[in-house]
Formats: C-alpha cells, sequence, structure tokens
C-alpha cells in the first residue's frame, strides 16, 4: 500500500487551484481572483473550470497563454 500511496505524491496536478495557477504565472493570487470575477474590467484571457466549488485552471491553457504572449 505504501507504494501505491508513493505513486500518488509523484503525479503533477494538471488541474490548478487559483494559488497554484498565480504562483505559476508569477502574478498575486489576489490579482487572479480579480481578473476572473465577473465584474472584472479587464478578465484574465485563461477561463477557469469549476468542479463544485473549486475553481481550477488547466495547465495547459496556462501554457498555452504563457506561449502566445508577446516578446520584447
Amino acid at each position: 500500500m505504501t507504494s501505491a500511496v508513493n505513486h500518488i505524491k509523484d503525479v503533477t496536478p494538471r488541474l490548478l487551484s487559483v494559488e497554484q495557477a498565480a504562483r505559476f504565472l508569477g502574478i498575486a493570487p489576489k490579482t487572479l481572483r480579480n481578473r476572473i470575477g465577473p465584474r472584472a474590467k479587464h478578465p484574465f484571457p485563461v477561463r477557469p473550470k469549476k468542479i463544485g466549488r473549486r475553481v481550477l485552471f488547466d495547465r495547459r491553457d496556462l501554457n498555452t497563454y504563457v506561449d502566445n504572449l508577446p516578446h520584447e
């Protein structure tokens, strides 16, 4: 049984919480929360998924967003 538990710990989640997604993007969680709200003036271009009450971001969508950011 211990072996199965160790394998679960090694799994990288595909869906990230707001805090994890913000850390992934290098922004503050509050900034991300403000930009996904229904009255956001500048909505975040990646729409979160909802599972129950949990708001989650797909790592693939975040990677696509970052890949398409303009280069300076």
